[in-house]
């Protein structure tokens, strides 16, 4: 689907107290933005950010980062945080592609990393460029805690198949995993919907969800 261009965007990206600009300076730095040392999690393709922006009010102890590569998207994610009544010192925002995510974050830096609905990329020649290829869990373990875990949820079969044979073949561990999010008692506890997660879902379509971890 085409993305509709937002002229006004970049613009609003760049004065948001929420969205970093240069992020690469703060590699490394990530807990001197929120002046606290509590875990940091981020979401890569956050989208309009309702999944993240819950999150961040349901636990004012974990910093949380949301990388959406388009701006005209990330502009929905901002539009969201102005209209709350109470700020979220614990969420920031950075408009970057994830394969440069390595240049952002250092080595044990995150303990979390949620990827929801990313996209496909159906053809064969793009199987690096899906966001649970070996390429970016290669990406992920350098910025992971030794500990850390990838949470992913999806409604594409072919795409969630394809996760399950990649992560272990890269020497990663599956910890969880389901092919219907929605009446699965332990992986479904505490879940938080997407816009898409709620859309697809409505349609009668399961959700696919797997935990991994380094």
């Amino acid at each position: 689907m085409r993305l509709r261009n937002i002229p006004s965007a970049d613009h609003i990206i760049a004065a948001s107290p929420f969205c970093m600009q240069n992020p690469a300076a703060y590699q490394g730095k990530w807990h001197s933005v929120f002046n606290n040392n509590h875990p940091i999690h981020i979401e890569i393709g956050t989208g309009k950010g309702r999944f993240l922006i819950h999150l961040a009010q349901q636990n004012p102890l974990v910093n949380y980062i949301g990388i959406e590569k388009y701006t005209s998207v990330l502009l929905r994610a901002v539009q969201k945080l102005d209209l709350l009544e109470q700020p979220l010192p614990n969420l920031r925002f950075l408009c970057i592609d994830a394969k440069n995510i390595t240049e952002v974050f250092a080595s044990n830096e995150i303990e979390k990393i949620y990827l929801n609905f990313s996209d496909p990329w159906p053809k064969k020649k793009h199987e690096k460029r899906r966001l649970t290829s070996r390429e970016f869990l290669d990406r992920y373990h350098k910025i992971l805690a030794q500990n850390g875990t990838v949470e992913f949820k999806t409604d594409n079969r072919l795409l969630f198949d394809f996760s399950l044979q990649e992560i272990p073949a890269a020497n990663w561990t599956i910890d969880a995993y389901t092919y219907d999010l929605h009446h699965d008692p332990q992986l479904n506890k505490h879940n938080i919907m997407t816009e898409y997660e709620e859309k697809f879902s409505s349609l009668g379509n399961p959700i696919y969800k797997l935990i991994a971890s380094r």
